[in-house]
């Protein structure tokens, strides 16, 4: 595997496999499956037209074209490994629903009294502005090490410091409360 394939990689896999939901898988596939079926057959035919038109290191179609297609094989290559590596985790079916684990959405309360919702998900599945943290986040890593519970305090380690927040909701897809 060379430098090149591995820049948007991220380092740290558990275990040598990457943890997802059962939605997160599916869209890294529906996502591989598009730039493969769809995506790429269109670009492949612009390139050909444009190859077509004759001289190529002055047509912008045929240079552009050929610089997608790098992107996307690249892309491909990337979802493949991952897809192939993943480890799909259901959280309906975790069975300790009062402590965190992976795919918990836990209710915390911080220092400053701001009460914050997170979801924990796989490292290709995070999202801040949807409330999704990775689980090699610290804060997950925090929850998870401290198998949190709800009234529980846990230290999470910032580039501020310690901050200690407590668990106020521990919860899971398909819970029924």
């Amino acid at each position: 595997m060379d430098d090149e394939d591995d820049d948007d990689v991220p380092r740290l896999a558990l275990g040598g496999k990457f943890y997802m939901t059962p939605e997160g898988h599916a869209r890294m596939k529906a996502e591989r499956d598009q730039l493969m079926r769809v995506e790429r057959p269109r670009v492949v035919e612009i390139v050909s037209w444009a190859a077509s038109n004759g001289d190529r290191s002055e047509n912008a179609d045929y240079q552009y074209g050929k610089r997608r297609l790098r992107e996307i094989d690249r892309r491909t290559r990337f979802l493949g490994k991952r897809l192939e590596n993943a480890e799909v985790v259901d959280p309906a079916r975790q069975t300790q629903r009062d402590q965190v684990f992976f795919g918990a959405t836990v209710t915390y309360i911080d220092e400053a009294d701001v009460e914050r919702t997170v979801t924990i998900v796989g490292v290709d599945e995070a999202d801040m502005a949807e409330g999704k943290v990775s689980l090699t986040s610290p804060i997950a890593v925090a929850l998870i090490k401290a198998k949190a519970r709800v009234g529980d305090e846990v230290g999470v380690h910032t580039p501020r410091g310690v901050e200690m927040m407590e668990v106020l909701a521990v919860r899971y897809p398909g819970a029924a409360r």
